[in-house]
């Protein structure tokens, strides 16, 4: 059977059909080496023959990755921040960049970092306002439009559909951060976008052990050469071994995801009644603002991300972390162990997070138990 053919829970349990041609192993090999030796007339045996340039287990698992998004070429980077910060690369001198106001901070800061240094122009939009994206939007000037959906850490959903029509009419390409869909819920170039990017640290990997990035394309043109070109010389493509670990995180994605996603749609349905939290902030919740459009582009759950704002301020939300036993209090998300995260304390003052949010990465635990949990933290807070 063709890749094309195949659904994707096959294509991510078999790795793309992995199977080692020389030994028939079904696991694929670690292919360790930096260099690769010319055969008789001093020609490459692989297409590359140098690891910098790629290696054949980074290539399995670009291909796997370019499948589940259903685009033609995907290219993985050391970290989520490497794989955006060349795509920004990409992005002419001065040209005008639109994104979001609210999303990962990481991406914001260094946004407003190329702003500051006169490199680009910004326009930070609010995703809740409507034709906010299109008034941002500067026709023949705006060269890229970076959203997320849902937004980290509200989980606001912007419509994917609708923010590539509104791109593409200005000239701009559409790159969207799906790291909390992780190809499972939202296939965005199927919806418009013209590239994607995850933290492959997140979902993809799932087991909270690979700190990674990758971008998958829709197209492969010139941009995308520019990109694949400038890994190379800056030598960010991810090495073997996490290579490795990431592909096997992925054989298991899909249970690991509807798991996730079943035990947060529970917990939010549960803390939605809580008297000691004032708000839920979670797509699945027909209470939600963008829970229309989540359901119209997200299938086969929600995902496994939420927050919810504590009654209080920032002290209460913070003690309410500390005082969490099974759910770890720590940053991420997207692994098998539920955390919690008091975010504006991680994002700093200037952040516009809300001072009393707690932002929770539902794993794949008993989903009492986590209730159970928030119920003692949230009494005590």
């Amino acid at each position: 059977m063709s890749n094309e053919s195949l659904r994707p829970e096959t294509i991510a349990a078999h790795a793309l059909r992995a199977v080692d041609e020389a030994t028939g192993a079904v696991v694929p090999p670690i292919y360790t080496s930096s260099t690769y030796a010319r055969d008789e007339n001093y020609q490459p045996k692989l297409k590359e023959n140098y690891v910098r340039n790629g290696n054949p287990t980074l290539w399995q698992t670009e291909e796997t990755i370019a499948a589940l998004e259903g685009g033609p070429a995907a290219l993985l980077f050391a970290s989520g921040m490497a794989a955006i910060t060349t795509l920004l690369e990409t992005v002419p001198q001065g040209a005008h960049v639109a994104a979001p106001d609210v999303m990962y901070y990481g991406t914001r800061d260094w946004l407003k970092r190329l702003e500051g240094l006169g490199r680009i122009s910004l326009s930070l939009f609010n995703p809740e306002t409507p034709g906010a994206l299109e008034a941002a939007l500067q026709k023949g000037r705006t060269d890229l439009v970076w959203i997320e959906t849902p937004l980290n850490p509200t989980w606001g959903v912007i419509d994917i559909a609708a923010a590539a029509q509104a791109a593409h009419a200005a000239g701009a390409i559409l790159a969207v951060d799906a790291t909390a869909t992780a190809a499972v819920t939202t296939q965005p170039l199927k919806l418009g976008a013209d590239m994607v990017f995850h933290s492959a640290t997140k979902y993809l990997n799932g087991h909270s052990d690979v700190l990674a990035g990758v971008l998958v394309t829709g197209v492969e043109n010139q941009r995308w050469a520019d990109i694949r070109m400038l890994r190379t010389k800056m030598g960010a493509p991810l090495p073997p071994l996490e290579c490795f670990l990431l592909m096997r995180g992925m054989r298991t994605l899909f249970v690991r995801y509807r798991q996730a996603s079943a035990n947060a749609m529970a917990i939010a349905r549960h803390l939605e009644r809580h008297p000691g939290v004032e708000r839920v902030l979670y797509p699945g919740l027909s209470s939600h603002p963008g829970h229309a459009i989540a359901a119209r582009q997200m299938r086969d759950g929600f995902g496994g991300m939420l927050s919810f704002l504590v009654k209080g301020g920032f002290a209460d939300a913070q003690r309410v972390c500390t005082r969490l036993k099974v759910i770890v209090p720590a940053t991420s998300l997207g692994g098998v162990e539920s955390l919690a995260e008091h975010r504006k304390a991680v994002e700093g003052p200037s952040s516009p997070v809300p001072d009393n949010l707690v932002r929770l990465s539902t794993g794949i635990e008993h989903v009492d138990d986590l209730i159970a949990d928030l119920e003692q933290a949230l009494a005590g807070s």
